[in-house]
């Protein structure tokens, strides 16, 4: 399987993508994690990708201790054709034997030498933004990077998506002649401890105020970030007891917003690491976040991977609504919101009868979001159970 951990050392980054080495190996899988992205790799320090790779492999190798990964068992390439970890006969002799070649986020290059598999699959962890590149090829419209991207996301033979409501009436997020399978983001619980504390008081988040990624435009309407989004709720902390505190990273205004009384803290810091993450996330009261604009304008029932392991540590979260209300259980431990009115009221039962909420809330990762669930019904959409 694929991912972004050494090319993003971030801590949140490396959760999302290692759920799946974790949980595929727990039950009983060979997993070789590969990543090929046909760039650079990114230094966070310096927030700018550099032509050194020794300090993100070395973050990659102590992510993969943290899941008690074997050190062989991975293999990062990089643009001079140099391979970290396992060699390339290695990877290709593992690739072309495998039953599944999962290409998580499509993050990975489809060379020759990593095809094979019983099943190549794509799974589209940014719904609203993939679909975008397809239309734009279909409409005669794509940039290259846009085409070399389709190229590659027909290259496969399944195609999942967190758009968990794609397909539906009030969903708008085009299927572009793809087969499109609803999945959801696997959590190992046993990573994930519950986490009570009745004295933590912060409701927190941590999100990119606006990424350098080209905006998706479907149908003539280009779609935004999580500022679009938030915009709408600046004035909460204003009208609630309960201190909102957010981890934000991008060219945010930070005087703007700790004006309307939001805490502010640097998400760099808190996902340095992947225990650096897990801290900050534990010693939360719970979560309130929005989505990114494209998620909500097209209904695409997009769920957030940090809202799951929030969810796991006993976490009430309060999240706006994609259209994944229709798919999980919510008023208890798991609260949905459209509008500012409806935020603040979610916040505040949230907050009461607080062990309730958090016990409410583990229950609802466990039902969810469960590695073994999540990736067995993966394997059985592959037709490989």
């Amino acid at each position: 399987m694929t991912g972004l951990v050494a090319t993003f050392p971030l801590g949140g980054v490396a959760w999302d993508y290692l759920a799946y080495v974790d949980g595929f190996r727990r039950l009983g899988c060979d997993v070789l994690y590969l990543e090929d992205t046909g760039q650079w790799l990114y230094d966070p320090t310096r927030e700018t990708f550099t032509g050194g790779a020794n300090g993100n492999i070395r973050w990659l190798v102590n992510a993969l201790r943290m899941i008690d990964m074997p050190a062989d068992r991975f293999a990062v390439r990089v643009p001079d054709g140099t391979f970290h970890g396992a060699d390339r006969e290695t990877v290709t002799t593992f690739c072309q034997s495998a039953d599944l070649f999962l290409n998580v986020s499509g993050s990975c290059w489809l060379r020759d030498e990593y095809r094979g598999a019983k099943r190549m699959a794509y799974l589209d962890t940014d719904p609203g933004y993939t679909q975008a590149k397809l239309l734009a090829q279909e409409r005669g419209q794509a940039t290259d990077d846009e085409s070399f991207s389709v190229a590659l996301i027909r290259q496969h033979d399944r195609f999942f998506t967190f758009a968990e409501n794609m397909g539906q009436p009030d969903c708008t997020v085009p299927d572009s002649g793809l087969s499109w399978i609803p999945t959801r983001q696997p959590v190992v619980l046993e990573r994930w401890p519950f986490s009570f504390d009745a004295d933590a008081s912060r409701f927190t988040t941590v999100m990119s105020w606006k990424t350098d990624v080209s905006l998706p435009i479907i149908d003539g309407v280009r779609h935004g970030g999580k500022n679009v989004e938030f915009s709408r709720f600046v004035d909460l902390p204003r009208r609630t007891r309960i201190p909102m505190e957010v981890a934000i990273s991008g060219a945010a205004p930070l005087d703007h917003l700790r004006a309307f009384g939001w805490q502010l803290v640097s998400a760099r810091e808190k996902s340095a690491t992947m225990h650096a993450y897990r801290a900050y996330l534990a010693q939360s009261r719970g979560e309130w976040s929005v989505s990114k604009n494209v998620y909500v304008a097209l209904r695409s029932g997009w769920f957030s991977c940090r809202s799951a392991v929030y969810l796991a540590l006993g976490k009430p979260v309060v999240v706006q609504d994609t259209g994944w209300s229709q798919y999980y259980p919510t008023g208890a431990g798991l609260f949905a919101f459209d509008t500012p009115d409806e935020a603040l009221v979610a916040l505040e039962t949230a907050n009461d009868d607080y062990r309730r909420q958090c016990e409410a809330a583990r229950a609802v990762a466990e039902s969810a979001f469960a590695a073994d669930k999540v990736l067995q019904r993966l394997l059985a959409d592959c037709d490989l159970t």
